[in-house]
């Protein structure tokens, strides 16, 4: 009987794994419903991975779209246990929009509980577009037309203006790859006349120096497929002007008319920026070093101190040696996200992998943060059974970097809530504050090294990288990390991590 169920489960699965539509089911019975199944179709219409849609509640589709009636009918079905349909817009992972057609329908236990929601969406984006095109055809084409004429002969000139101007390498190719222009920064960098360049097959270009194998894969294997291409790093040592790291972006031009398959290929050179950079990193890596070595004595020096102070020590003498142990503290633990971030950017970071309760990583970190700042009230939440293969440390180290920004970033409340659970395969962490709030656009940064919210930099102290940090250990770990926020509303951080697997 049970083998006869599990070729039932798997003929069902490949049923919905075969269809068109976009089909998810959420957990009803968890907290902010969460997605725990989603077919291929899905993965395909969102542009993102099981593993990135996995835990998250639906509503990431619409990213910061979300004054829409479409979610206010979903909320009330799903709040009446009721079925709804809606045409909402979604954003795919690369941030273009598309319209969804999308069913939500309820499903309920023998004793009518609901316990889980299943949806069921497609892409209507073509149906629309054909709408709006059928109301644009009402216009005045030949009024249109000869407008559009006018703007582009204005729109020609200007932009040769800018080609020419732009601190940037720019060379226009033909379907052959034959150079048919290259602006100003293009000759200055490289050291070559337009002469020795325009009308040349590219790979040919100063004596075969462009002849790199990198650069035939881009255009010949790559682009046909991945139209544009984005930050394709070639690396190339040129004989008359030595190494040089190049940033290139690539795009096929597949209008119809005259400049039918034109190439454009911008070309940055990044040689200066990238040693600047790992300038930086060895000196960061260096310094954090050289400052550990004194600190370490510092600290237990300090450590005896309070040790052997007794009954005869005055209390503004104990006071002062609690206060400075707190603050060498506080910079050992910069000190050692220094030292992270420069084992992440080398990449070097090492972990020690074991399996363990995440509940309890989560509660001795909520103690270790409290220890310093006991005027917040921390409540965990869930799940106290969830076994994740990870480095103890290394989490530890995430859950008091969100939950030090939580407290930080909260000056008018008090409180913060934790939520862990199983989602799928995958345990799920969530970190929510009642704070200031993050903007859309700094959402979008929020994760980047050294990268702060404008607003915060001068009332609050910090370098950014406690979430740049935190992220790359998630990754290390198989996970994913996302942060929900809303301005004057608070923040929620969540994080993914893969089940332990007997």
């Amino acid at each position: 009987m049970n083998s006869l169920n599990n070729n039932r489960l798997i003929l069902y699965q490949h049923a919905l794994d075969s269809s068109n539509s976009g089909i998810i089911i959420t957990d009803n019975s968890l907290d902010d419903n969460p997605i725990i199944y989603c077919n291929k179709a899905f993965e395909k219409i969102t542009g993102y991975s099981r593993d990135e849609i996995i835990g998250h509640n639906c509503r990431f589709l619409q990213s910061n779209d979300r004054h829409q009636e479409a979610r206010d009918i979903i909320k009330n079905s799903i709040r009446e246990n009721e079925e709804s349909r809606v045409i909402i817009r979604n954003y795919k992972k690369n941030g273009d929009l598309f319209w969804n057609e999308l069913f939500v329908s309820p499903v309920k236990d023998e004793e009518g509980n609901t316990t889980h929601f299943i949806g069921v969406q497609n892409d209507i984006t073509d149906q629309k577009q054909a709408e709006h095109d059928l109301r644009e055809a009402k216009a005045s084409v030949e009024k249109k037309v000869e407008e559009r004429t006018k703007e582009l002969r204005g729109n020609e000139m200007f932009l040769s203006s800018i080609i020419q101007t732009v601190r940037e390498s720019l060379l226009v190719l033909d379907e052959d790859f034959i150079v048919l222009s290259a602006n100003n920064h293009f000759f200055k960098t490289f050291k070559v006349s337009s002469e020795d360049t325009v009308g040349k097959l590219l790979y040919e270009l100063g004596n075969h120096q462009w002849d790199i194998d990198a650069l035939k894969s881009l255009l010949t294997e790559i682009l046909p497929t991945n139209n544009p291409v984005i930050d394709f790093e070639v690396e190339h040592d040129f004989p008359h002007i030595g190494k040089k790291l190049m940033i290139l972006n690539a795009y096929r031009v597949e209008f119809e008319g005259q400049y039918k398959d034109r190439i454009l290929l911008a070309i940055e050179d990044a040689t200066e920026r990238r040693e600047i950079e790992k300038r930086k990193d060895d000196f960061l890596s260096i310094a954090s070093h050289e400052l550990k070595t004194p600190l370490t004595t510092i600290k237990g020096l300090i450590q005896i101190l309070q040790r052997f102070s007794g009954s005869n020590s005055s209390a503004k003498y104990n006071q002062t040696l609690d206060k400075v142990s707190v603050h060498i503290e506080r910079l050992n633990k910069l000190i050692t996200n220094l030292l992270d971030t420069s084992k992440i950017q080398s990449g070097n970071i090492e972990s020690h992998m074991e399996p363990c309760n995440l509940f309890y990583i989560l509660k001795n970190s909520v103690e270790n943060v409290l220890f310093s700042d006991n005027n917040f009230r921390v409540n965990i939440k869930g799940d106290q059974e969830v076994m994740v293969n990870v480095d103890e440390s290394q989490i530890s180290q995430v859950v008091s970097n969100i939950l030090s920004n939580a407290i930080k970033y909260s000056p008018t409340s008090a409180e913060i809530d934790v939520m862990i659970s199983k989602v799928s395969d995958f345990a799920k962490v969530s970190v929510k504050d009642y704070g200031l709030g993050i903007s859309h656009e700094d959402q979008l940064k929020i994760f980047d090294r050294f990268y702060r919210a404008g607003s915060t930099q001068k009332k609050y102290p910090g370098m950014g990288i406690g979430l740049y940090i935190s992220k790359k250990i998630i990754h290390h770990h198989n996970g994913t990390m996302w942060v929900e926020s809303e301005l004057g509303k608070g923040s929620t951080f969540h994080f993914t991590l893969p089940l332990y697997k007997k």
